[in-house]
């Protein structure tokens, strides 16, 4: 699999040498707040799930594909953005995307998904790329909507969050909407 790289950012292939990292990331509360997974409880449950993107990379044809964001300048891991594929005949996927507390409100959230936004409509060759998030997850609104998502759905009570359940806001945007 490819590395992708913006401006300020490298995104690449999960390794094994980032599961301590990743476990550190997926441990945090301020993280977990709106992530429908749950924290993970060891660092065996975070190596498995790493495992899973590792060898869904090695693969080479798959429909799934998670990347490292880190910082370019300092090789350093600051979070995780994913594209997974759906049926192959509606050209569809969904994005999901996790940045340690210390790099919120900096942009490389927005910078990353513009990325991989462009990532699924030129190289996978996708015509609708969605998401989804809590309707109390500000955050990850602005970011969806900076990246020229937009909101399309309401839906109640469908997210299992450690506070209850919660609302969800539907995103998508179309091959249609950008011009690359």
């Amino acid at each position: 699999m490819m590395n992708l790289s913006t401006e300020r950012l490298n995104l690449r292939p999960v390794t094994e040498t980032d599961i301590e990292k990743i476990h550190e990331l997926n441990s945090l509360e301020e993280t977990q707040r709106f992530n429908t997974s749950g924290i993970s409880e060891t660092i065996h449950e975070t190596r498995c799930l790493c495992e899973k993107w590792i060898d869904e990379t090695a693969t080479g044809n798959n429909r799934h594909y998670t990347f490292v964001v880190e910082l370019k300048d300092q090789h350093q891991l600051i979070g995780l953005i994913a594209i997974n594929s759906g049926k192959e005949k509606y050209r569809n996927a969904e994005v999901w995307f996790k940045l340690h507390v210390d790099y919120w409100n900096k942009g490389y959230a927005t910078e990353a998904l513009k990325k991989i936004i462009e990532f699924g409509f030129t190289y996978l060759n996708l015509h609708r790329i969605e998401a989804g998030c809590a309707t109390e997850n500000s955050g990850s609104i602005k970011v969806l909507e900076k990246a020229g998502m937009l909101r399309e759905a309401h839906t109640r009570q469908l997210l299992p969050l450690p506070s209850g359940w919660s609302d969800n806001y539907g995103y998508a945007i179309l091959e249609s909407d950008l011009n690359y």
